[in-house]
């Protein structure tokens, strides 16, 4: 073999075991995957002991208390440009029943923090354009866009997802559901959302043959103005439908300073009161439920200081004003560090309708953790 044999020979074998360590690199690089970890934690205490709330027995007793209100663990796995894939556990107090002393005829119950499934789903970025197809337990989109825009999950859930929590009244909306959800745009004027879903949420197994429709189109006519409508409905058996509809309205054109307005009505034909007559006669009155919520954000020291402010109207019964109430919720979000640690000092002030009912206060120290 000559030397330039020799040359050409000794370079086809140095291409081929570059190419070969560059195909194995490539085949086992692991694809792009995240862990991470969110937590809520208070101390609270009533500033008020005679409310509505917190003039009770048991708040008296139990007027100031630590607690970890939410923990979540995410962890995503981008398995291409196209293909997404979330796995979520959240943890709360469950109160499970998980012990039976059949000699003393008595269950014991479990307080601890119990995690359970969030989100389970996979994200097809690739079936239209600008778009998002999840399938599976996904993230559902009554409320998804007031929480993002809201941003103070740590504080207080939006009005719609905290109703029931506040006035006892169900609106049957969840966080997330097992469906299909797909969301897009069309250009940058005009986004869209659709969804179909058990409807019970994601705590729950199905119960009947009927699925929950729900969609939404958000409009932004010009920069820093958007429009956001929403409506919702399903079946709740063979002869009683329930239909929800919402309109949002996000405002950001003074600087450092972001507004939102959230409204919505909720009607299902299984609401009805029994209402007494001019006459004394009693009749059933059907009725709906609603409300509102103004809320803004104002960045006194960008990434590092905010001020932030709400207030929510609640109406759990259109046939009777006096269950209305009002909650207002002011604060401050720091992070003395950096922004995975904040610090958040906010206070609930409660108003009732109802002239008996006096008025509640509750300061909150609320830490958010993510990592």
């Amino acid at each position: 073999m000559n030397q330039t044999t020799q040359k050409k020979a000794t370079l086809l074998v140095a291409l081929t075991v570059a190419a070969s360590l560059g195909l194995r690199a490539q085949a086992t690089t692991p694809p792009p995957q995240t862990f991470t970890t969110t937590i809520y934690f208070d101390y609270s205490l009533n500033a008020t002991n005679s409310g509505y709330l917190t003039g009770t027995d048991a708040a008296k007793a139990l007027n100031n208390k630590f607690a970890f209100r939410r923990a979540y663990f995410t962890y995503e796995n981008k398995i291409n440009d196209y293909l997404k894939f979330r796995f979520r556990l959240d943890a709360d107090n469950t109160a499970n029943i998980t012990s039976i002393d059949f000699a003393k005829s008595s269950t014991k119950k479990d307080d601890k923090l119990r995690p359970y499934m969030k989100h389970l789903y996979l994200d097809w970025a690739g079936m239209l354009p600008n778009s998002s197809l999840k399938i599976g337990m996904v993230e559902t989109q009554a409320f998804k866009a007031a929480e993002d825009r809201w941003g103070y999950r740590s504080v207080a859930k939006t009005i719609l997802d905290g109703y029931k929590d506040i006035t006892g009244v169900d609106t049957r909306t969840s966080s997330a559901d097992i469906g299909v959800n797909l969301t897009g745009s069309v250009n940058k004027y005009l986004r869209y959302g659709a969804m179909v879903m058990n409807g019970e949420g994601y705590s729950h197994p199905e119960l009947n043959k009927y699925k929950k429709f729900g969609g939404y189109l958000q409009l932004i006519p010009v920069a820093g103005l958007n429009v956001w409508g929403y409506a919702e409905t399903e079946k709740l058996s063979d002869s009683a439908s329930a239909r929800m509809y919402k309109v949002d309205v996000y405002f950001d054109m003074i600087p450092k300073l972001n507004v939102s307005g959230e409204w919505f009505t909720y009607d299902s034909d299984s609401f009805f009161n029994k209402v007494t007559q001019p006459d004394l006669s009693t009749v059933n009155k059907h009725y709906n439920v609603g409300g509102f919520s103004i809320f803004g954000t104002y960045k006194i020291i960008i990434d590092k200081l905010n001020v932030f402010a709400r207030f929510d109207s609640y109406t759990p019964d259109s046939t009777n004003d006096n269950k209305n109430l009002g909650l207002v919720i002011v604060g401050f979000d720091w992070a003395p560090i950096h922004s995975s640690w904040k610090i958040q000092p906010n206070v609930w002030l409660y108003s009732y309708k109802d002239p008996v009912k006096k008025g509640d206060i509750v300061a909150n120290l609320t830490f958010f953790l993510s990592f």
